[in-house]
């Protein structure tokens, strides 16, 4: 991964025309752009490690209840905006990639019943990067997290958002 640059060099973007490139990164939240140019970027930020870096800064150390809108701000996986085709571009490539668009009714059904459960548990999504996984194992996971904390599951909501930006942003840059 290390030989990878992004392109244009967010370092040498004016702010407007970063947060025009990398501020669907976050799902629809552009002010970790926003904040992480403002913070300065230099070569390091060139490379999505990185990037990934900086703006996973910025979303860490966030208040709560700007965290909890990053959250809910995420899709269910699975779920209604992926059968109504409503997700972004980026979440619809990254469940596809993991085959929840090949889920028999069944798993379907235990998607919805899952996601339910876990919605009502935490007040938000589950949410995980599905990137390297397959249906059976975000099933797996789904069912092993539910019994976490809230605090837990606040923590890995968090984490898993990061793990996605980076791949996002692995997926933008070149060879």
């Amino acid at each position: 991964m290390s030989g990878k640059t992004l392109t244009p060099r967010p370092s040498q973007l004016a702010r407007d025309a970063f947060v025009g490139r990398f501020g669907d990164i976050y799902e629809h939240s552009p002010w970790v752009a926003e904040l992480a140019w403002d913070r300065g970027l230099g070569d390091r930020q060139d490379t999505p490690l990185g990037l990934a870096e900086a703006m996973s800064r910025e979303l860490r150390e966030a208040d709560p209840e700007r965290q909890l809108e990053v959250i809910r701000a995420h899709p269910d996986l699975a779920g209604k905006a992926a059968i109504a085709g409503t997700l972004t571009d980026d979440s619809t490539r990254e469940q596809a990639g993991a085959g929840l668009d090949q889920c028999t009714p069944e798993e379907m059904a235990r998607f919805e019943k899952l996601n339910a459960a876990y919605k009502k548990r935490f007040g938000f999504p589950f949410i995980m990067a599905v990137k390297g996984s397959d249906r059976h194992v975000i099933l797996a996971a789904f069912e092993e997290r539910l019994l976490n904390s809230l605090e837990e599951e606040r923590g890995m909501a968090i984490e898993q958002i990061n793990r996605i930006a980076l791949f996002r942003l692995e997926d933008r840059a070149d060879s």
